[in-house]
């Protein structure tokens, strides 16, 4: 073929709910050149290449509904686009990305299509796209692929663009109880709900999270002042200074001892049960290496426990584990360490693997372990000779289930003490099922921003709900972190209807934002002259936590070329669909495809929201039957069909009577003063505009002293 190719014209991501889905996907337009007059039946060998390839794609079950059913579709004859989708799909299964969603529809353009997947992160489901392009074209070509190369790229990728295990946890917990949530930065700091009901996470730590108590916990020996004098038990120690103060301190304390630095995490630069003079003299030295300052303290027998502590609770328990090898009489202990231990399938220098290598280079406590023992790496123990590798690694072993309720309660009590909300409290017992003071166990560190993934992915036990417990934490059940928000779209009067809204809602004692052509708005201030009917300036209202109810004019072209700011509504305002009204330069050429665009702000409101349609329009109307919630039709006029079909059947509408605003449901009517601002041949405002916000803040139950005196005060300023 003289012009076969799959090129992209051009690359959407929508970031939010849009004409395909209701989550965000990457909308991409793809031209197959001569390719259309191909399909993959075509293409002698095709189908088998590619299944061998991508195997899994077996699972996918496309139209046909079955399993099989995408490569029977291959077999049986379909286009490079639709194969293009399916590609992308698994390549991002594949690196972790789950999702299913995906869409593959022609053009009035022959030859392009535009091809669409649903997209967890946009420079993931990017690479995916461009990987899936060059996958297909190698099966077409019989060309080799390293489809193992690929992958390791997109998970590279994955690595560096999406949130880390932690918070990925809680933002996937948020998701089930349908709390939106907002990435603030590349890294892991997320918004979740928004406005004024937002909370904020980064990692485990919240904004619930005191720097004090954060501060407190980095400075082990205040930690452990502080415990001492509320009744945790901890053991007793000293700061040092040099390595002879080290022994020093050793000798009053008692051996064996402890020595770790004052300010250090993970474990690092800790030395325990050591005896003699030398081996502490080193310890000090290794400590010195990770922190400012360096703590002597009793050695307290037993193992170490990663208890994590939410709020008030106790919500998950890990035991750290004693590594050994076993001598056979030829292998030196480097070699021992990666026949032994290294060669578990659940260890890996990755968040995926539970358990970590342990590798000699990057690790000074296990060389000085071995140097304990008389041991360098290089040694070959004897036959059947134990070797002690590391004592406390890897705090993955759940034990939630054994924690006594003593220990429990005194490790939400050190979390309390240090004034943390979120903990990772370290305790050392030689049985976490009893409590502490019968063993002489203690709390030896509590540390802010604890790692979760220990207690996501155990290497023995079951998994803990703890990006759940934190979600519960942040938002008790009876809060799902949302504020009203009303979307108003249409072709004409958008502008006009949000702007009068935006006033009914402050007037009513809400802090309002505002975004819309006319610009960005907080109240009656003007915060951003530009036009902010857009998704990024929608969101910048979304993340101010001083607003508690958003109004948002969302045009045809957001919605085609960036998808909605927020994920659902409270309200949606229809003003009207121009019959002629297109979009040829995104393919949106008929009357149909238009209506799909501006149907999207009735398919987000809430079970319990309103779509506020106008009654006077037939292609208003008819989304009526697509919204989950309330309608409330609106008119110029009360003598509307529709109106009358829908009061009959005890519903609401608004309209005009003798320039008289009438909130009407089913038989009663709730008819306001005249106002000046709808007299006839002195109306101010155009009579559309009124019913459409009025019909919305009825909605958002504002009352109808607020609905006259907004109107009238809106009037007066537009004289």
């Amino acid at each position: 073929m003289a012009n076969k190719k799959i090129e992209f014209l051009r690359i959407l991501p929508l970031k939010g709910p849009n004409i395909w889905t209701y989550r965000p996907a990457l909308e991409a337009w793809v031209d197959i050149g001569d390719l259309e007059d191909k399909p993959s039946n075509t293409i002698p060998g095709f189908p088998e290449r590619l299944a061998a390839l991508l195997p899994s794609l077996i699972e996918h079950r496309c139209s046909v509904g079955e399993h099989g059913g995408f490569m029977q579709r291959v077999r049986d004859g379909t286009w490079a686009g639709h194969i293009l989708e399916h590609v992308t799909l698994e390549l991002q299964n594949l690196s972790g990305q789950r999702t299913g969603f995906g869409k593959a529809r022609s053009t009035s353009t022959r030859g392009v299509y535009k091809v669409v997947v649903r997209s967890r992160q946009e420079e993931v489901s990017r690479i995916c796209l461009t990987t899936a392009r060059d996958l297909v074209l190698a099966a077409i070509d019989n060309l080799p692929f390293d489809v193992s190369a690929a992958l390791a790229q997109i998970r590279g990728v994955a690595d560096s663009y999406c949130l880390g295990p932690s918070t990925a946890c809680i933002v996937d917990a948020a998701t089930e109880r349908r709390i939106p949530s907002i990435r603030l930065t590349e890294g892991n700091l997320v918004q979740l709900g928004y406005g004024a009901r937002q909370r904020r996470i980064w990692t485990a730590e919240t904004d619930r999270t005191s720097a004090i108590g954060e501060t407190v916990s980095r400075d082990k020996d205040l930690t452990k002042r502080l415990l001492q004098s509320c009744g945790v038990p901890v053991p007793e120690g000293e700061i040092v200074a040099t390595a002879e103060a080290a022994w020093n301190a050793a000798e009053d304390i008692g051996l064996p001892v402890v020595i770790k630095p004052s300010d250090g995490n993970h474990g690092r630069g800790v030395s325990t049960e050591l005896r003699q003079r030398e081996e502490i003299e080193a310890a000090f030295r290794l400590a010195e290496q990770e922190g400012s300052e360096v703590i002597v303290e009793r050695f307290v027998p037993g193992d170490e426990h990663r208890l994590l502590v939410v709020g008030d609770r106790l919500i998950a328990a890990g035991r750290g584990e004693t590594a050994w090898v076993s001598g056979d009489g030829r292998s030196s202990i480097l070699e021992l360490i990666d026949d032994q231990i290294n060669t578990d399938p659940r260890r890996g220098i990755t968040e995926d693997f539970p358990l970590n290598l342990i590798l000699l280079d990057d690790d000074p406590a296990v060389r000085l372990e071995l140097t304990r023992q008389g041991f360098e790496p290089t040694s070959i123990p004897a036959d059947g000779q134990r070797v002690l590798i590391q004592r406390n690694g890897n705090v993955a072993f759940d034990v939630t289930d054994e924690v006594h309720p003593e220990v429990a309660a005194a490790a939400v009590l050190a979390a309390r003490v240090v004034g943390l909300d979120i903990a990772g409290v370290d305790v050392v017992a030689e049985n976490i099922s009893r409590p502490l003071a019968e063993q002489r166990g203690a709390v030896v560190e509590v540390n802010a921003g604890p790692g979760l993934l220990m207690h996501l992915k155990p290497a023995e036990g079951k998994p803990r709900p703890v990006g759940k417990a934190i979600v519960d934490h942040l938002f008790p059940q009876a809060d799902n972190g949302r504020i009203p928000i009303v979307g108003i779209t249409g072709t004409r009067g958008k502008t006009a209807v949000a702007k009068l809204l935006a006033r009914l809602i402050y007037l009513d004692g809400k802090h309002v934002g505002l975004a819309c052509s006319a610009g960005g708005f907080v109240d009656r201030r003007r915060i951003d002259s530009a036009d902010c009917a857009n998704w990024q300036a929608s969101q910048r209202v979304l993340m101010n936590r001083a607003v508690e109810a958003a109004v948002f004019e969302v045009g045809c072209r957001t919605i085609v070329a960036e998808g909605l700011a927020y994920d659902r509504s409270q309200v949606a305002v229809v003003t009207n669909i121009d019959a002629d009204a297109r979009l040829p330069e995104y393919y949106i050429e008929t009357t149909e495809q238009m209506f799909n665009v501006l149907r999207t702000v009735v398919d987000v409101v809430m079970q319990d929201g309103t779509a506020v349609l106008n009654a006077a329009d037939p292609l208003a109307v008819d989304m009526a039957p697509l919204c989950d919630g309330e309608v409330i039709f609106f008119a110029a006029q009360g003598d509307n069909p529709v109106i009358a079909r829908h009061l009959a059947d005890g519903k609401r509408a608004v309209f005009l009577r003798d320039s008289r605003l009438v909130l009407a449901e089913g038989n009663n009517e709730t008819v306001l003063p005249a106002m000046a601002a709808l007299r006839g041949s002195t109306r101010i405002i155009a009579g559309e505009t009124v019913v459409a916000a009025a019909a919305a803040a009825w909605a958002l139950g504002i009352g109808t002293g607020i609905l006259l005196a907004g109107i009238e005060a809106h009037a007066a300023d537009l004289a």
